[in-house]
């Protein structure tokens, strides 16, 4: 059986607080591929923090904690698959310093097409509420276009053994389930899987498979983070590969593999995003040698404070290493060098026409700074002006003045990039001024606060590590301090 490949996707990481007693506190991702000779499969991962399992003396005077794993696949109101399962922890002897983590793993065959998970996990040994939570998967796989299986992240490998469910390639996978790599990470490990090459291009021809990194804010392939390998055709290719990530400065990336022909004419591609922490990375103004301002529409721009605050106006726009030039170098920079980076930040946007582009993006900041302008910060330095540049005019908007809670907005995007249904919900702590704070949002890379209800409710004592749908359904109800908060939130109009 040719083995498939995980595809990344957070479903939700689990907390909650009670008295006395520690609750769950675990992280599902979950993956669809494809097996050729079989048909699409759904592997499922799912690690629990050892200390947040209550754990029960055993008949050898050992301790052991036991989790119930419930997974419902539907599709409308019918179940596909069910599963559920007893995961135990291992016996120790001592409960005063737990230090690992249980991990289990799941491979469930579902037919092609749109399913809803629905997750429930049960400490067997204490009487909490269960965590629940749901999530879209799909597995759309055939065997006559070129297809690729969402793209796994790897925290360590070591070859296979034995036939085991982690096993893929030769190799035993441990999958690395977060989008976050910190300093202390410098290496970002991937595979993924190709199907039908053989049925499309015929057998033995060759093709390419390019691995690069993307800058999320420009679209722009990075220098030095691109490869490109010649394949020979066969029902499955495999890409087992890793960057270096010493270098990579601080910011929003897109890992992208893609499949391209004998003309090199991209076929089929997938990415996934991560988020790259490098403090000790900074703007490297060298690059910025080689961009000639001489004739441009920059070259008019010679008034210091003028262009330094148009370089301001970008930061919403900009990337993060960007950002780290107008952060940290924009302040004592010479006007040359203000005038290098303005160009070839609107070069990198619009090469064709840098000018116009910059003009159509100036007059919208005018707009955001007239509607979204508080006391005390011009319109594109607050919140809304920034989300408002950076992801447009938002699908929906619910503005409540006044309500129970403290004045608040709830923003909706359909779609943005390959993102969909996103939200920010904003508010002000004070009545007085016009700055709203971002409290929330489903959007990558952006503040997630599960407690933004208690927040802008304004009811104090806000919980701690507290999984926010299930605290307020169970002990609380949606909506129990008299705003429509939640109903806005879930149904916006």
């Amino acid at each position: 059986m040719k083995k498939g490949i995980i595809i990344f996707f957070l479903l939700s990481l689990f907390t909650a607080s009670f008295a006395q007693k520690s609750a769950l506190k675990a992280y599902l991702s979950n993956a669809s591929f494809y097996a050729p000779e079989h048909g699409p499969y759904l592997e499922t991962y799912l690690s629990i923090l050892g200390q947040s399992v209550e754990f029960v003396m055993t008949d050898n005077g050992k301790y052991q904690g036991t989790v119930t794993v419930t997974m419902l696949f539907k599709q409308n109101d019918s179940i596909k698959e069910f599963r559920k399962y007893d995961l135990k922890t291992a016996k120790i002897e001592d409960t005063a310093s737990i230090n690992f983590i249980v991990f289990d793993q799941q491979r469930i065959a579902l037919a092609a097409g749109n399913y809803r998970m629905e997750l429930s996990i049960d400490d067997k040994n204490n009487d909490l509420p269960a965590l629940m939570a749901n999530n879209d998967v799909s597995l759309i796989y055939n065997d006559k276009n070129i297809q690729l299986s969402d793209i796994e992240l790897i925290d360590s490998y070591t070859p296979a053994t034995e036939n085991s469910l982690m096993a893929k390639s030769g190799y035993d996978f441990i999958p690395y389930q977060d989008y976050y790599f910190p300093q202390s990470l410098n290496k970002i490990r991937f595979y993924a899987e190709i199907y039908n090459t053989a049925n499309v291009f015929g057998p033995d021809s060759h093709f390419a498979i390019a691995s690069s990194i993307e800058s999320v804010e420009t679209g722009k392939l990075l220098e030095n983070y691109f490869r490109i390998k010649r394949e020979a055709s066969d029902k499955v290719n495999v890409v087992f590969n890793e960057f270096d990530l010493t270098e990579l400065p601080t910011g929003h990336y897109n890992l992208v593999l893609s499949v391209r022909d004998k003309e090199n004419k991209e076929i089929a591609s997938k990415s996934i995003y991560f988020q790259r922490s490098n403090p000790g990375v900074k703007y490297n103004t060298n690059i910025l040698q080689n961009v000639v301002v001489g004739n441009s529409f920059v070259a008019q721009l010679n008034q210091v404070d003028t262009l330094r605050e148009f370089i301001r106006m970008c930061f919403p726009i900009s990337s993060v290493n960007e950002r780290l030039f107008i952060g940290y170098n924009l302040a004592t920079c010479n006007l040359n060098t203000m005038q290098q980076f303005f160009l070839d930040f609107w070069m990198q946007r619009n090469q064709a026409d840098p000018e116009g582009a910059w003009l159509k993006y100036y007059y919208l900041v005018l707009g955001v700074n007239q509607e979204f302008g508080s006391t005390n910060k011009k319109g594109y330095e607050t919140d809304r002006g920034r989300v408002y540049l950076q992801y447009g005019s938002p699908n929906q908007r619910i503005i409540e003045p006044s309500s129970g809670a403290k004045p608040y907005e709830i923003w909706q995007y359909y779609q943005y990039a390959k993102q969909t249904d996103l939200k920010f919900v904003f508010y002000t702590p004070d009545r007085s001024i016009n700055d709203y704070q971002l409290a929330h949002s489903t959007a990558i890379g952006e503040v997630k606060n599960v407690n933004w209800q208690y927040e802008i409710g304004g009811i104090g004592n806000v919980p701690k590590d507290t999984d926010n749908q299930l605290y307020n359904k169970k002990a609380y109800g949606s909506d129990s301090w008299g705003d429509r908060s939640g109903e806005n939130y879930n149904f916006p109009r």
